[in-house]
């Protein structure tokens, strides 16, 4: 019996300290458009992390909505993996000028 594979879901987020009370769903979908939004941040160098099921409770946002309260924990998880490697990313930048 063959496994059926789940067409992916992705969601992506922003967040400006100073003007957003709580992340934003920037974009959402599943199949190709998440493909696409995978892509599209790889391709910006934006980093990316696999986590369906906060995927699929983001993709069930409108986009440009905040997100809930619900998911502070989930996203601040992905917020510390984002600027773990914004930090990594700025050692390594320094250490090759250097």
């Amino acid at each position: 019996m063959s496994e059926l594979r789940k067409p992916p879901t992705a969601a992506a987020l922003s967040y400006a300290p100073g003007s957003d009370a709580a992340p934003r769903v920037t974009a959402r979908g599943t199949g190709r458009l998440a493909e696409r939004i995978i892509a599209m941040a790889l391709e910006n160098g934006i980093p990316v992390r696999e986590d369906e099921n906060l995927a699929q409770l983001l993709d069930a946002l409108d986009v440009d909505m905040e997100i809930p309260p619900a998911l502070y924990q989930a996203v601040a998880e992905v917020l510390v993996f984002v600027y773990r490697i914004n930090g990594m990313m700025i050692e390594t930048d320094g250490e090759e000028d250097a």
